[in-house]
């Protein structure tokens, strides 16, 4: 479903991401894991071309320039580096102004969307009175509102407490396994993502230090984050790849 070729962007700062390369394939909850300011923003950003890249190339369900591509933005849901809502207006309200963005779409998706993300029972209430996981499941209401194949979140538990990413890891799941839903999920929460994640890469200073299914990624009893502390041990050891790695870091 997307296929990610050598991205590489350097900021003004220096900072950037470095010759990122992954697939994602249909069915995946696919984690994009690493500390904060190891790229991941970015590189979700390079992927919806919210930002430009220097060089590199991805591939969405196949298409990877012009109009086949914004055409195949159309099955993707996103939310890249916030969930805002408005706060003055009622969950249903607030799915209804997102809904003016997809000409043709029936009325009755903001009800199904509202379901999906569990939160039919408080449509009607304004959602300042939400709290921080209401307003992320209604974040994802408004992914998935044009029904998309691909859904794409920015660190969706930041700020959440222990109830909240529990009922939000329950949601990404139920929405994999029901609806054939596939994800890609960018987080420096390594330990939760292990918990829902099937394949993962991994990123340190802007570059993938190691990407593949989680089993292969954890063999030999260790957990994710263990594995991933692991890879940036290698890495800083030596050869070009550690190099890069310094230089972005």
């Amino acid at each position: 479903m997307l296929e990610v070729r050598g991205l590489t962007k350097r900021y003004r700062n220096g900072r950037g991401v470095s010759d990122v390369s992954f697939d994602v394939r249909r069915g995946d909850i696919f984690g994009l894991l690493g500390p904060n300011g190891s790229g991941k923003t970015t590189v979700l950003k390079l992927i919806t071309r919210l930002c430009a890249a220097d060089r590199g190339t991805v591939r969405l369900f196949g298409q990877d320039e012009g109009d086949r591509f914004d055409m195949a933005m159309r099955k993707v849901g996103c939310i890249v580096e916030s969930a805002d809502v408005y706060d003055f207006l009622s969950g249903r309200e607030h799915l209804k102004q997102v809904a003016r963005f997809y000409p043709g779409l029936p009325e009755a998706r903001i009800d199904e969307a509202l379901e999906w993300v569990r939160l039919a029972p408080y449509a009607r209430e304004k959602t300042r009175g939400y709290s921080l996981g209401m307003k992320m499941r209604l974040a994802l209401a408004t992914a998935l509102l044009p029904d998309p194949e691909l859904v794409i979140l920015d660190e969706p538990a930041n700020g959440l407490d222990v109830e909240g990413t529990v009922e939000l890891r329950e949601l990404i799941v139920r929405l994999s396994e029901q609806r054939g839903t596939t994800f890609v999920i960018s987080s420096h929460r390594i330990d939760e993502m292990e918990r829902i994640c099937n394949r993962a890469a991994l990123l340190y200073g802007g570059t993938v230090i190691r990407e593949g299914a989680v089993g292969e990624l954890t063999a030999g009893g260790m957990s994710l984050e263990q594995a991933y502390l692991a890879e940036i041990r290698a890495a800083k050891g030596g050869g070009a790849h550690a190099s890069s790695i310094r230089e972005h870091a």
